[in-house]
This record gives C-alpha cells, sequence and structure tokens, in this order.
C-alpha cells in the first residue's frame, strides 16, 4: 500500500469499524500527504490541522474548487449554509443565527432545555424499561437529539419523522470519497435540501406576525430588517441547524454507548463518579469523534509545511486523526474520561468551530447518564456494529444492546 491510496483506503466501507490504523500511518506518512488519485492533498497531524483551520487563504466554499465546465455547481448547489462559506458573509450569517440560540442576545435558550431534554431522555429510557434488547441508534440515539432541535426550532411533532430521510440523502451528497460519479447523489441531496427547505421556511412564514418562543419564529420576526435573514438564508440556516443538530450528536451518544461497553471499568467509573461525564463527553470528542474529516480550498497557492496547495485543489483534514496524534496527546489511543488539556478537534477549530457544541455536550451527558444505569449488565448484540456508509460523518447506523 502506499500514501497516494490513503484517501480511497480511509473512506473505504470495509475500514469505517477500525479507521485508526489508517490515521496511525496517514499520520507517519506526513503532515502532508502527496496528492490522491484524485489530485487532493491530505493531512493528519494536529497542530497542522489547527493551523489550516485558522488560514484565511484556505477557504470552507466548494465553489472555490477547480471545476471543469461540465462540473459546474447547479442553482441548488449554490445555496450554501454559513457552515461552508467564508468571511465575511460567514460572519454575518452566523452571527444573526446565533441571536436566537445563543449569548449575547439569547444567553439562556440552550440552558433552558436542560429539563426538556432530561425528561426526553426518561421518556426514552422509559419506553424501553421491560425490554430485553433495543437498538440504541433507532431507541434513543436518533429520537432524543432529532426532538431536541426540532422543538428549538418550532417543528411541530407529528412533522419530526419527515426529516430522517431528508438528512440521510442531504448528508450523503457532503460525504467525501474519491473515484466515483457523485452526480446523482449531489442531484438528490440537492432536491431533498429544497423539499426541507420549502418546508422549515414555510412553517417560519406562518409565524409572522404571529411569534412563538421559538427559533423559525425569531428568524422570521425580527424587527430590525438589518438584522433579518432573507428567505432563502432562512431556509439554508434552519436547514443546517436541523441536520447539524441532531446528526453529529446521535453519532455522539452511539460511539458513547460502543466505547463504554467495550470497557466495563470504565462504565463503572462513571456509574460510581457520575461527575466525571463532561469530561468523558469530552475525552469522547476526542476518541471516536462524530466528525472524522473536513475539506478546505486554498485560495492561493499555499505553501506549507514543504508541499504548495495549488489553488483551487482540494486539502482533506482527517479531524479524527489529529485528535490522536502522540505529538500533542500523550497515549492517544486510551480513553481516559479525567484526560487533562483536552483541546480535541471534535468541534473543530478556527471561524468555523461548531455553533452546537454547548447542546450537543448537554445533550450527551444527559443521555449517557440516563442510560449508565441500564448499561451495567448490558451486552453488544454485535461487535462491531454496521456502520453508516458516510466516512466523514461515521458513526454505528445501529447498536444492538441486549440487557
Amino acid at each position: 500500500m502506499t500514501a497516494d491510496t490513503l484517501l480511497e483506503r480511509i473512506t473505504d466501507y470495509a475500514n469505517r469499524p477500525n479507521p485508526w490504523p489508517l490515521y496511525a500511518e496517514l499520520r507517519e506518512a506526513g503532515p502532508v500527504v502527496v496528492p490522491q488519485a484524485d489530485g487532493s492533498f491530505l493531512v493528519g497531524t494536529y497542530h497542522e490541522i489547527v493551523a489550516l483551520l485558522h488560514d484565511p487563504r484556505m477557504s470552507a466554499d466548494p465553489r472555490n474548487r477547480r471545476t471543469t465546465p461540465s462540473s459546474e455547481p447547479s442553482e441548488e448547489a449554490r445555496k450554501l449554509p454559513f457552515l461552508r462559506l467564508d468571511d465575511p458573509e460567514h460572519h454575518r450569517l452566523r452571527t444573526l443565527a446565533m441571536r436566537p440560540f445563543g449569548p449575547p442576545h439569547s444567553p439562556g435558550r440552550v440552558d433552558a432545555m436542560r429539563g426538556e431534554i432530561t425528561r426526553i431522555t426518561e421518556e426514552l429510557t422509559e419506553s424501553f424499561r421491560d425490554r430485553e434488547q433495543i437498538d440504541v441508534v433507532d431507541d434513543f440515539a436518533y429520537p432524543l437529539p432529532v426532538t431536541v432541535i426540532c422543538r428549538l426550532l418550532g417543528v411541530p411533532q407529528a412533522d419530526e419523522s419527515m426529516f430522517r430521510e431528508w438528512t440521510d440523502v442531504i448528508v450523503a451528497g457532503a460525504d467525501i470519497g474519491t473515484g466515483e460519479d457523485t452526480t446523482q447523489r449531489e442531484k438528490a441531496a440537492g432536491q431533498a435540501k429544497h423539499e426541507m427547505g420549502q418546508y422549515l421556511l414555510g412553517l417560519a412564514q406562518q409565524r409572522q406576525g404571529r411569534p412563538t418562543d421559538d427559533m423559525l419564529s425569531a428568524f422570521i420576526n425580527e424587527p430590525d430588517p438589518a438584522l433579518r435573514l432573507a428567505p432563502d438564508e432562512l431556509a439554508e440556516t434552519a436547514i443546517l441547524l436541523l441536520i447539524a443538530g441532531h446528526e453529529t450528536t446521535v453519532n455522539l451518544i452511539t460511539n458513547g454507548v460502543l466505547t463504554l461497553l467495550r470497557r466495563p471499568d470504565e462504565l463503572d467509573r462513571l456509574g460510581r463518579d457520575p461527575g466525571l461525564l463532561p469530561r468523558a463527553v469530552e475525552e469522547l470528542l476526542r476518541y471516536e469523534p462524530p466528525v472524522h474529516m473536513r475539506e478546505r480550498i486554498p485560495l492561493v497557492d499555499v505553501d506549507f509545511a514543504g508541499t504548495t496547495f495549488p489553488e483551487g485543489s482540494t486539502v482533506v483534514l482527517g479531524l479524527a486523526s489529529g485528535s490522536r496524534d502522540p505529538k500533542r496527546f500523550q497515549d492517544p489511543d486510551r480513553f481516559d474520561p479525567t484526560r487533562p488539556d483536552n483541546e480535541h478537534l471534535g468541534f473543530g477549530s478556527g471561524v468555523h468551530l461548531c455553533y452546537g457544541a454547548p447542546l450537543a455536550r448537554i445533550e450527551a451527558e444527559a443521555a449517557l447518564g440516563a442510560l449508565m444505569p441500564r448499561l451495567g449488565g448490558a451486552t453488544l448484540v454485535q461487535d462491531p456494529p454496521p456502520y453508516r456508509s458516510n466516512a466523514m460523518l461515521r458513526g454505528p447506523r445501529h447498536l444492538p444492546v441486549a440487557f
């Protein structure tokens, strides 16, 4: 095997259960790995990833990638959420999106959800109290965050089930891979985005002039025109919040349960000392993160660590690899819920640091805290479990557990 096949091997579904040896190979071949079959570059070491995430010459906007006339993006693909935009537009939209979500304008929004999150976790655990086996994904890890984000946005409970199909298609369209024709996948993602966006915009417009206590209402009823999202911006922002608000948290919770069931001593330790849960969640974000890769596109030729990234090329940042870099973390392949100085890359870094990180932390702590009393005598029905096809957002598709 050679370094120029690393991306192909990392994204190969056969390696989804255990990509860590490949990440070690990536770091050893780095800091920058030679172009892959599709011309992209790979970076898997912690300090170099952080430097690139903070480098204004590196764009998050895929429209800056080199394209051929036949690969021009569709009209739908040109509409991007702020996650995939650069400053100053990224900063403008992120700031407007933050107004009804967090400080300084709405400092209590997320913290006020603690009681609701606890209630939802209790309802979910009660629903399988007498069962001998559950699927952690379908019965718990998915319903919790999707319910929470729908409540925050103001999506009626009866409509929550519509989002799973839309989300799966949209996330598949944004996956990282090599050597495949993604035209149909991207077309399907564009259609799903359009349908979801129209639905969410329609909900918001129903509340125009009739405000309710949710984020869609706050967006549409913003009194200052200068601080109001345009209709297409509102739709894109709502889609981003809904998808990002549950997709990564599903993986975080599921990966957390899988990690603890594989380590009964640590599970017992957390059960005896639940005060360790916040630090355990941080360690899970490092050790088994929900997001494994991000792409950046150089706006100019960038000389970096002895390599030149040509303008418009693709640079794949292996966030999960960076979070296990032995040059940054002592004994990085060991799960340690008391790890000090745990500045992981689980939520990224730089101006695109995860917008919903505070909410994800609360949900993961509540979820694991609610499940731990039942996990003590539980066993994995299948190990490794079946994983989702997505290489960028890595997590089990199902996690059957027997009590």
